[in-house]
């Protein structure tokens, strides 16, 4: 879970260069599957965070 985390943080970086200088909406968020769960996510382009606001990991 982790290591998909750190790879959506890259991507973020890559696609929002502006950071604070953005001037549009912040992106959609959404839910990544990974190996036993999955988490949900929010870019807040402006704010240059990716944050995480649900793991679900079922049967534990």
């Amino acid at each position: 879970m982790e290591r998909k985390a750190a790879e959506l943080v890259r991507a973020a970086e890559a696609q929002y260069l502006l950071g604070r200088a953005y001037g549009g909406d912040d992106p959609k968020g959404g839910d990544i599957t990974v190996p036993g769960g999955m988490f949900t996510y929010q870019i807040v382009v402006r704010a240059e965070r990716v944050y995480v606001l649900q793991i679900t990991c079922p049967g534990f």
